[in-house]
């Protein structure tokens, strides 16, 4: 999953793809470097991050998703506004990703099941304005589990077939570098949830702070041993600012581990 933001403050990206024509090109960039789904957000959710008028946020992401949608693209939409989900499946996003889990607002689960599209469910502690002030948890990787099976319930209840729901530990979103690694190496627990998992490791800040502190856009090599470390723990997507590079490594890494089980 290729990620493209259409925002000034993202934290990684911000303000690289500033408006749609950067932005479509970014997707198809992504495309071509073999990208299986494009995800699309109009609304920084990096830790401090003031909340985005949803009118605003559609504006921004409208006009991409339809243009990358009528290439023929699997898109994805990452907002946490029923009012941008049901605009941006309109404009043909299939899948709705929303950091809240349907729960930001009152509309979000009747406007996810109305739609038909696919949904992914993360974990978030907070909201991103304060996600980060001190999280604690008694045992994160069940409280994370324990969150993401009762969304997944409050999904089929409202309609939303099982087989349309992922999950997403919520990386970085209300966790300290422990709970992050506790999250990626204990990933088998979410698995038995039943439902596909994302995992969003991406140049996120865990990265440096086990490293030297590198600024995000100095974290690929640390990006491709965490999303490798998921895929080998049951990973179904990773969310990527580096597609290429992730392809690369996921091809050597398959190539070797599928070599070791012919020898």
């Amino acid at each position: 999953m290729g990620v493209v933001n259409v925002t000034p403050d993202s934290f990684s990206d911000g303000g690289e793809t500033p408006d749609a024509e950067a932005a479509i090109a970014r997707g198809r960039a992504m495309l071509a470097a073999g990208a299986d789904i494009i995800d699309v957000g109009g609304e920084s959710t990096r830790p401090g991050a003031a909340s985005l008028d949803p009118a605003e946020e559609q504006s921004r992401i409208v006009p991409v998703i339809r243009a990358l949608a009528a290439d023929g693209a699997v898109v994805s939409a990452d907002t946490r506004h029923a009012a941008v989900m049901a605009a941006a499946v309109a404009a043909g996003a299939r899948i709705v990703n929303d950091v809240s889990a349907l729960s930001a607002e009152p509309g979000s689960l009747a406007q996810a099941a109305q739609s038909g599209a696919h949904v992914i469910l993360m974990h978030m502690k907070g909201d991103p304005r304060t996600m980060q002030d001190d999280p604690r948890y008694d045992d994160v990787v069940a409280e994370v589990a324990a969150y993401l099976a009762e969304r997944i319930e409050a999904c089929v209840r409202a309609g939303i077939p099982r087989a349309k729901i992922a999950v997403d530990p919520g990386i970085g979103f209300g966790k300290t570098v422990t709970h992050n690694v506790a999250l990626i190496a204990n990933l088998g627990r979410l698995k038995e949830l039943g439902c596909p998992v994302v995992l969003g490791v991406s140049r996120k800040s865990f990265i440096g702070k086990l490293s030297r502190n590198e600024p995000p856009q100095e974290r690929l090599a640390g990006s491709l041993a965490a999303a490798l470390a998921g895929i080998a723990r049951g990973a179904d997507i990773v969310r990527v600012h580096d597609v290429a590079e992730t392809r690369q490594a996921l091809a050597v890494w398959r190539a070797v581990l599928e070599g070791g089980r012919g020898s």
